[in-house]
């Protein structure tokens, strides 16, 4: 066998030995990124330059991942601390009659919203108590609040979002502006998704209902698309479901009386002042940031995560134990974190070997003209297969990127697009729909959400596929 296709096949070897495990069932994200990484390393020295010194590579290269590591883990930790302190206060709306528009409201709004807010699909976990509260379980109720996670790119406030800009040194404000497009268009296609989930469930959704809730998602694809191009991109996911929801559920169920509206405010009053702090913290220019290497993002006083930490202490402050709250959200992030850790320095090493461009380049001649249009549904199944945005940016990112150079893409257009095809596949992920699985209790398998959800898989793909047409 020639030394290159061995040298190939080398290179490919962790990333295969990762698909391979996590889609058979046999290993868990920490496990089977354990094995990869031990596969990464000769992938690594095998794609080294001559003359580069393999031991310092590994260690610097282990000490730049896990740097890149702690912003993600950063913010999924905050995230988890933020819903310790308001848990109580997300009242699901509409735990009453099941209706068209409150199964609307409870999963591509408000589930939305949660999971923009504090990401780790806590939205889905949330909408699925609301459809339950209302009377729908079994696989539809299931694929209903997995609906919920159509804005994972923001999701928990976008630090997966932020780690591959990262890795591929591209801003990440404008991954954040392409991937806003694809997945526009995917919210509007999530609608007729939802109509032919209630009438499974013998939910009428009439004409008229159907046309408002075209609307309200238009307009959060509008507020998706200008809230990417003019704030930080981490609160677009908050303003593009919040707005939307507050004015459902004023039509739902308006306050009546001075005690509604105190009772109301009371809810919101922990999300807005998140969203007002974030906002604050990036108007502040040139804060200070630690920053070891150059030619990495530093990690500015003003971070969401700091923002994350600090709104969610002070609201801990004011909970009966706010000690005994805090550490068993911490107890809940140890295990997600050492998973982001695991990918991000797997993705260094092979992105800083050269491993991840080689096999793009190969990749690129193998497929010649049809490139560009492997791009979208690779993304989708490094999403279903890792489970998050953070591990689907870190295990394919670099290489998606190399991709979409080698087949003449513009050089923001395949991390876009990978960035948005993948996290629309975390959602839908072996992981995901466990999660869900196992909150219903009743013998609902993952496999019966893949199938009630094929045409929302079927449609990230082909919108995906026009995105390239339209725009290589």
């Amino acid at each position: 066998m020639p030394t290159a296709v061995v040298v190939l096949l080398l290179q490919a070897a962790p990333l295969l030995l990762l698909i391979g495990l996590l889609a058979s069932g046999r290993a868990g994200p920490v496990a089977a990124c354990l094995l990869a990484l031990a596969l990464a390393v000769p992938a690594a020295l095998v794609s080294l330059p001559s003359g580069a010194h393999g031991a310092l590579f590994l260690a610097e290269e282990t000490l730049r991942g896990a740097f890149l590591a702690a912003q993600p883990i950063g913010v999924v930790a905050g995230g988890l601390l933020f819903h310790a302190a308001v848990a109580p206060n997300a009242a699901a709306p509409g735990a009453a009659a099941p209706s068209a528009r409150r199964v609307f409201a409870a999963t591509l709004l408000a589930g939305n919203f949660l999971e923009s807010v504090t990401g780790f699909a806590v939205g889905a976990v949330f909408a699925l108590s609301a459809l339950r509260g209302m009377g729908i379980g079994g696989p539809v109720a299931g694929a209903m609040a997995l609906l919920s996670l159509s804005l994972v790119p923001w999701g928990g406030l976008g630090p997966g979002t932020a780690l591959g800009a990262a890795l591929i040194g591209l801003p990440a404000q404008r991954i954040a502006q392409v991937a806003a497009w694809p997945n526009a268009a995917w919210l509007l296609a999530l609608g007729p998704v939802l109509w032919r989930l209630c009438a499974a469930a013998r939910i009428e959704v009439t004409p008229r209902e159907k046309a408002a809730q075209l609307g309200l998602l238009g307009a959060m694809a509008a507020i998706l698309l200008a809230s990417n191009h003019v704030l930080p991109f981490e609160v677009a996911g908050i303003l593009a479901a919040g707005l939307p929801l507050l004015w459902t559920l004023w039509r739902l169920d308006p306050p009546r009386g001075a005690a509604a509206w105190r009772r109301a405010l009371s809810a919101m009053a922990p999300y807005l002042a998140l969203t007002a702090a974030l906002l604050g913290a990036r108007a502040l220019p040139a804060a200070p940031a630690l920053k070891p290497w150059e030619d990495l993002p530093g990690f500015p006083i003003t971070h969401v995560a700091v923002v994350l930490w600090l709104v969610s202490g002070a609201l801990l402050l004011a909970r009966p134990h706010p000690a005994r709250e805090a550490l068993e959200a911490l107890r809940r992030a140890a295990r997600p974190a050492l998973a982001m850790l695991l990918y991000v320095v797997l993705a260094r090493l092979l992105a800083g070997s050269g491993a991840a461009a080689a096999l793009a380049q190969a990749a690129a001649e193998a497929l010649g003209p049809l490139a560009p249009y492997a791009v979208p549904p690779l993304g989708l199944l490094s999403g279903v297969v890792t489970g998050s945005n953070v591990g689907s940016n870190a295990a394919l990112m670099p290489v998606q990127a190399g991709l979409g150079q080698a087949a003449g893409m513009p050089d923001w257009l395949a991390p876009g697009l990978h960035n948005f095809a993948g996290a629309a596949g975390a959602g839908m992920s072996f992981g995901v729909t466990a999660l869900i699985c196992g909150l219903l209790a009743d013998g609902t398998r993952p496999a019966q959400l893949w199938r009630l959800l094929a045409p929302s898989l079927l449609a990230v793909v082909a919108i995906g596929w026009a995105c390239v047409w339209l725009l290589t």
